[in-house]
């Protein structure tokens, strides 16, 4: 017989993942749909399932030195009216889903779901966000690129529970979201892409680059961008056939109902030329 718990505490929620198996239900949005039955039945999990929906004690969005916060059980639309939250964030949330999807989902459950097409999963690493993990044993903060594995993996124990993620504020000089799906919104992407980045007269101090449902996990090589700041505009016009060569040995996507391979990487590619020749075209 499956279990459902509701803790009214967060620290009674942690008490709980301490004594047995289970899986953390937030907004459900995904969970509720994998393990729906038919109309008017109820739900049919598999596992014993811990619903955290109701603890404000997770419940916010604060600021802290140079960081934001934002704890697991903030839905999607609280963050997209948040003053704290930055435009590239809201860029994506604007046409993410749908107002009942925003309403109900989190963004700290859209990480733990862990899809390389997770739309505000690929402004999470472009953010270079950290989560804050936390058990009776321990708290331990993990980048979200060590954190997400693979399609459905985390590194997360059975005991543990992930309470917020983090990020540092950051000044872009323009920012860029991209969502390629079978219409404008309120859909899965097929290829999705967001950057980021900062002059200093026509000097790269900072770019971010993520691209995502094109590999198994979000694109966004640290590598790359370390290699770029420092360019010049000219520079970059004469490194760009390389860097799109650089990405391209990254970008390796399957075929699925939503779209093929060739077409994914070939869109996704167009997009970073697209970006890049925006940055150089910059006077």
């Amino acid at each position: 017989m499956v279990e459902n718990k509701i803790p009214t505490s967060y620290n009674e929620a942690l008490k709980i993942l301490a004594t047995g198996s289970y899986q953390v239900l937030n907004g459900g949005t995904d969970l509720m749909v994998r393990y729906r039955g038919w109309s008017e039945t109820r739900v049919k999990f598999k596992k014993n399932m811990l619903h955290i929906h109701n603890l404000d004690e997770l419940n916010y969005i604060t600021s802290k030195d140079e960081y934001i916060h934002i704890g697991a059980t903030t839905t999607h639309e609280t963050i997209l009216h948040h003053p704290l939250i930055p435009e590239i964030m809201k860029k994506c949330l604007r046409v993410f889903a749908s107002p009942a999807i925003r309403n109900m989902g989190t963004l700290v459950g859209n990480i733990g779901n862990a899809s390389p097409a997770g739309d505000a999963v690929l402004i999470a690493y472009l953010l270079e966000a950290r989560l804050v993990v936390e058990s009776l044993r321990h708290q331990r903060e993990v980048p979200i690129e060590d954190f997400i594995k693979g399609p459905g993996s985390i590194a997360l124990a059975p005991d543990e529970i992930i309470k917020e993620i983090y990020f540092k504020k950051l000044n872009f000089n323009a920012t860029y979201f991209t969502k390629v799906g079978g219409r404008q919104s309120d859909a899965i992407s097929k290829v999705m892409f967001a950057a980021g980045y900062r002059l200093d007269a026509d000097k790269i101090v900072d770019i971010r680059i993520a691209i995502g449902a094109v590999s198994p996990t979000i694109i966004k090589d640290k590598t790359i961008e370390k290699s770029i700041k420092g360019y010049t505009l000219k520079n970059l016009s004469n490194q760009k056939s390389m860097i799109l060569s650089q990405y391209a040995a990254h970008i390796n996507p399957i075929d699925d109902q939503r779209s093929n391979k060739h077409y994914r990487k070939k869109v996704a590619l167009n997009l970073l030329e697209a970006f890049l020749n925006d940055i150089i075209t910059r006077s």
